[in-house]
């Protein structure tokens, strides 16, 4: 796109760009060139069947990446069968997430989103009493403001936490003699 000369004589350079080339340039892009060997297919057919290629390769990275589904050498079929359909549920949830977060957050990776909801820990607090028994709190970790934002540009809603459970501890009752 530039044409440029130095002097010998006279350490001096100039240059000129090269408007023809540049228009050239500028006319292509954005622009995709895309080889094939089917010869009668329709241009918009050929661009369709590229959009799917690339679709089903960011499904294959995304289930080896974001949602860690690996190859697990079973020996049954059963369990073969099991394992792929699990895969596929996952990608199924990680498509409906970036569907889901579109409208609300599109600058956002489904990847991104489940890393920042990683945050969220849920743990279980035991306290015991005087009387002998415990008092179990199932609790969840209040979210940084950075994730509460993302949970009100998603409208999704952490569920409530779950009551106090109290449970007994046993008692052995010796059995009269």
């Amino acid at each position: 796109m530039v044409d440029v000369q130095v002097d010998a004589q006279n350490p001096h350079l100039t240059y000129r760009l090269k408007r023809d080339k540049l228009k050239q340039i500028r006319r292509r892009e954005g622009r995709y060139l895309l080889r094939t060997n089917l010869t009668g297919s329709d241009p918009a057919q050929l661009w369709r069947y590229y959009l799917q290629l690339t679709q089903i390769e960011e499904a294959f990275r995304n289930l080896k990446g974001d949602l860690a589904i690996r190859p697990i050498y079973h020996q049954l079929e059963p369990r073969i069968e099991a394992h792929i359909f699990i895969a596929f549920l996952a990608y199924c949830l990680h498509v409906t997430l970036a569907q889901h977060m579109y409208p609300h957050a599109p600058g956002l990776t489904p990847r991104s989103v489940l890393e920042k909801f990683a945050a969220v820990q849920m743990t279980d607090v035991e306290i015991p009493t005087t009387d002998g028994r415990t008092i179990q709190l199932t609790r969840y970790t209040q979210p940084p403001k950075e994730l509460k934002l993302l949970l009100e540009r998603l409208r999704f809603e952490l569920p409530a936490q779950p009551p106090p459970k109290i449970t007994a501890t046993q008692v052995d009752i010796a059995t009269p003699v």
